[in-house]
């Protein structure tokens, strides 16, 4: 099997689990020339990185042509050293080396008839608990809480909350308001769930308001707070860890394993976010993985946009023994929904392993095509 061609698809859907914005992802859909295809996938966010992505894709193309795809690390490693002119230490090219990888994973394992979990050693873990991953989306606190117990009743295992998001749940900004949020959704859960908020890009919590924040919430068992001084602070972290019990989560916006290094390496965190659809794909994911590992901590997959990086991330998670659960969005959604043929579901609150050859799912081109978007010169 060599590789024939490779193909950027920049695609635009609104995503219910965050009001109906737009949200922006690059594919890319790699062919054999035995007429066998791998599906990648960056999670670009905006319109801009979405047609930047794709030009570095179609920039990386010529030299993955001809070759054999199932020598994935070789072609990653290929891909790495061509985008340092352009992205050295991450960004942009991440998100290029991220999609092309993922395709050439799934493309391996249909050469060689296996899974990605089954290439990647396979699974280390029987189920992974189900964790629905959300955005607040009431102003009141008891329809929110109303909202949580909804989707626990499927059989999820916890919640973990968005703040700072768009609409009027005002989560993060107040004091008060966020601790009494706290208090009700433990109160309405149980204390048998998992509850963790995350304070995303939009929250701008200095060290002593982080700290208050926290002890004030220790009460209410929260599994982990994400972010809550954002992507790098270590001396703030430090303090905040010796102030609070809360497990502290960051490690999201990295894009390298040198990235992950250096925030493992200050000892302040204990569970690190990875998306596979940013930082380098699977094989720099599962090199992260075996980092967080030998550091004694919890992997934690972010999979927050199609199925292309669910499926991706499911493999990892499964194979490695630093990941714990896995987060969905609870509303459905056309990239998870509509995109494959067979949409992940979770069985009553809990994962299994991923089956079937590569990543275990057939992309739908009529979706795919139909969510495509253009770029508009002078616009």
């Amino acid at each position: 099997m060599k590789i024939e061609s490779v193909e950027a698809i920049p695609v635009s859907y609104p995503e219910p689990n965050d009001f109906n914005a737009l949200r922006h992802l690059c594919l890319c859909k790699i062919t054999a020339d035995d007429g066998q295809v791998g599906w990648g996938e960056s999670i670009t966010q905006f319109p801009e990185a979405n047609f930047a992505v794709k030009a570095i894709i179609e920039g990386m193309a010529p030299n993955l042509i001809g070759r054999d795809p199932v020598h994935v690390e070789a072609l990653w490693r290929q891909n790495k050293d061509q985008a340092w002119w352009y992205g050295y230490g991450g960004g942009i090219s991440s998100y290029a080396v991220a999609a092309i990888d993922i395709a050439l994973w799934d493309l391996r394992g249909k050469a060689v008839g296996a899974s990605v979990l089954d290439l990647l050693g396979g699974p280390v873990h029987e189920r992974l608990p189900a964790i629905a991953s959300c955005h607040a989306h009431y102003e009141e606190i008891p329809a929110m809480v109303e909202e949580a117990q909804e989707w626990l009743s499927t059989g999820m295992q916890g919640v973990k909350v968005g703040f700072g998001k768009r609409g009027n749940a005002r989560l993060g900004y107040e004091h008060d308001r966020d601790v009494e949020y706290v208090r009700q959704m433990r109160e309405g859960i149980g204390e048998d769930k998992m509850l963790m908020i995350d304070c995303g890009i939009a929250i701008k919590w200095d060290v002593s308001t982080a700290v208050r924040r926290a002890q004030a919430m220790e009460p209410y068992n929260l599994t982990w707070i994400e972010e809550p001084l954002g992507a790098w602070d270590p001396e703030g972290y430090r303090t905040l860890r010796d102030k609070t019990s809360t497990l502290i989560a960051y490690g999201e916006k990295e894009w390298t394993l040198e990235g992950f290094e250096r925030v493992l390496s200050t000892g302040t965190v204990d569970v690190v976010g990875v998306d596979p659809g940013r930082a380098e794909g699977i094989t720099g994911f599962k090199k992260a993985c075996d980092r967080i590992e030998a550091y004694r901590r919890q992997a934690n997959a972010h999979a927050w946009s199609s199925a292309i990086v669910t499926a991706a991330s499911l493999a990892i998670s499964f194979s490695s023994p630093a990941c714990k659960l896995f987060e969905v969005k609870p509303l459905r959604n056309p990239m998870q929904h509509e995109l494959v043929t067979d949409p992940f579901e979770h069985v009553d609150g809990w994962w299994y392993p991923p089956t079937g050859v590569g990543l275990g799912i057939e992309v739908l081109d009529e979706v795919v095509d139909r969510y495509r978007s253009e770029v508009v010169l002078g616009v």
